[in-house]
């Protein structure tokens, strides 16, 4: 082990910034409950739900200062500053696209929509789950299989959002004749899809912690 992962391992840490992963990833998965409910609602049902999620994402807001703030007035962290800074934002950046994705639902008046957006929007709930899970799992860093495992799903998600997205955009563009209506379609689809890639971002930093600290 290097001195300064040693002398790290040896020094009390401020545990604060793992409640702060897990609540920003329990607001992070209500939020894309809610938003997997959207594309299936009554255009007049929508507003609440995009409401709700613009909430959640405030929070989300809240939560992701509070963590910056700690880092700032902290000297002794229980891993790297750089990983603590891009774990939280992130996390903070994967509900900003959910909400930037529902918002667009109230802007563009959209009322029926493609399947391809409840897939999508299935796909960045269970990638949201997973991350959640490999989240509760840093403080220990013991399951080191199971972290393995999240960190596989979330990838294979990521995947499956780009054939579904790839698929979609083929779709739009061969059948819809309304040029106006193709674009909020598209810009949806494009919201949903670049949730599932900082989901992967996510994982990615997960898997960057577990290799320098497990």
């Amino acid at each position: 082990m290097r001195l300064d992962r040693l002398l790290q391992a040896l020094l009390p840490h401020d545990e604060h910034f793992y409640s702060f992963f897990n609540e920003s990833a329990s607001i992070m998965v209500k939020a894309a409950e809610a938003l997997k409910k959207l594309p299936l609602a009554q255009p007049a049902d929508r507003y609440a739900i995009c409401k709700q999620i613009e909430e959640l994402e405030q929070q989300a807001d809240v939560v992701t200062h509070k963590a910056f703030d700690e880092l700032n007035s902290t000297f002794v962290t229980p891993f790297d500053r750089e990983d603590i800074h891009l774990l939280t934002s992130t996390l903070d950046d994967i509900i900003d696209y959910m909400d930037g994705s529902a918002k667009r639902f109230i802007l563009y008046k959209i009322q029926e929509c493609p399947p391809a957006i409840s897939e999508l929007a299935e796909v960045v709930y269970k990638s949201a789950l997973e991350i959640q899970r490999g989240i509760a799992l840093l403080q220990d860093m013991k399951d080191i299989d199971v972290l393995n495992s999240v960190i596989r799903n979330v990838n294979e998600y990521e995947n499956e959002a780009d054939k579904i997205f790839d698929r979609a955009i083929e779709e739009l563009f061969e059948n819809e004749k309304d040029p106006i209506k193709l674009i909020k379609l598209k810009e949806v689809l494009v919201g949903l899809e670049t949730a599932t890639d900082k989901c992967e971002d996510v994982a990615n930093v997960l898997e960057t912690i577990m290799i320098k600290h497990a």
